[in-house]
């Protein structure tokens, strides 16, 4: 998804005044809602660890109510404010895609088609969280929720990136950093993927407690070396590059975020999951590591001549 903004990216001619003045405003939408968009992933890991994902019985309404305040517990918090966020997103998705086509003529044209893919995306999210009630918490319609909201936060992010002025430092040969940002990302929403159908099917406890459904685990420990290996290299290769700006600011937080994944990782497995907060920041982390990846893959695209002699 990210690759068909950055393609389009490459054919879009020099933005104009008018263009410039409404690209702030819409890249600042976008950031706002990637950070709604990972807090909803985060809460929705908190819903699901504090096994309240069957807290509404009733969706969209909550006991048939907007605001639950008789039945009103921890539970149905999480999962009531839940989705609300999820209202938001969509509120807000609504927002971007009406100022994208009102202002079609004046900004990139592929924007009003990305920011609709991205509404697309968020009524099949709100499809599956509704499956995923009234199918009572079946394991893969849990998991394809979970990785479509990581989708959504990669396009948004990226979205928001590619909104932005072209940061001046990340000129030159880029290729060899972008391609590594791309297969970082690849990656990490493939251990996503499978950190979900381990976490859906609670094959953690299984395998801890019972030395059952062991292999979930193992896969996703398998792929988190790589995947923090990976995310390093790609950081070390925009920061070696003498990258200022932005691009710099994102290598760092990548490289960070490479190293505290693991270590939630680890914490999550040593603590045999008695501690929500330690598993629920592990998939936070993996959300703002989604964002990260993907507005770096924007960040590294080719900057036209004429922007770069500008500065």
């Amino acid at each position: 998804m990210t690759g068909l903004i950055l393609r389009s990216h490459d054919r879009v001619p020099m933005a104009s005044p008018r263009d410039a003045t409404g690209r702030p405003g819409l890249a600042r939408l976008c950031r706002h809602l990637v950070v709604a968009l990972i807090a909803l992933v985060t809460i929705g890991g908190a819903t699901r660890v504090m096994e309240a994902g069957l807290a509404c019985p009733d969706w969209p309404l909550c006991f048939g109510a907007l605001l639950p305040a008789g039945q009103m517990s921890l539970r149905v918090f999480l999962e009531w404010f839940h989705r609300l966020d999820a209202a938001l997103v969509s509120a807000g998705l609504l927002l971007l895609v009406a100022r994208s086509w009102w202002t079609r003529r004046q900004g990139p044209a592929w924007l009003p088609w990305v920011a609709s893919l991205a509404l697309l995306l968020v009524l099949v999210q709100a499809g599956l969280g509704a499956l995923t009630v009234t199918r009572l918490l079946r394991f893969d319609i849990v998991s394809a929720h979970l990785v479509t909201g990581l989708t959504l936060v990669a396009l948004l992010s990226g979205l928001a990136e590619a909104l932005s002025p072209p940061n001046p430092g990340m000129g030159g040969d880029a290729a060899l950093p972008r391609g590594l940002a791309a297969l970082s990302l690849a990656l990490l929403m493939a251990q996503c993927l499978a950190g979900g159908l381990m976490a859906t099917q609670w094959a953690t406890g299984f395998c801890l407690h019972q030395g059952q459904a062991c292999s979930w685990l193992q896969l996703h420990r398998l792929l988190a070396a790589p995947a923090a290996l990976l995310g390093l290299a790609t950081a070390a290769s925009v920061l070696r590059r003498g990258t200022a700006g932005r691009g710099r600011l994102l290598a760092l937080l990548l490289a960070a975020g490479c190293l505290l994944q693991p270590l939630l990782g680890w914490l999550t497995l040593r603590l045999a999951l008695g501690q929500p907060l330690v598993t629920v920041a592990h998939q936070c982390s993996a959300a703002l590591l989604v964002a990260v990846l993907a507005a770096l893959v924007v960040s590294l695209r080719p900057i036209p001549s004429e922007v770069s002699s500008r500065g």
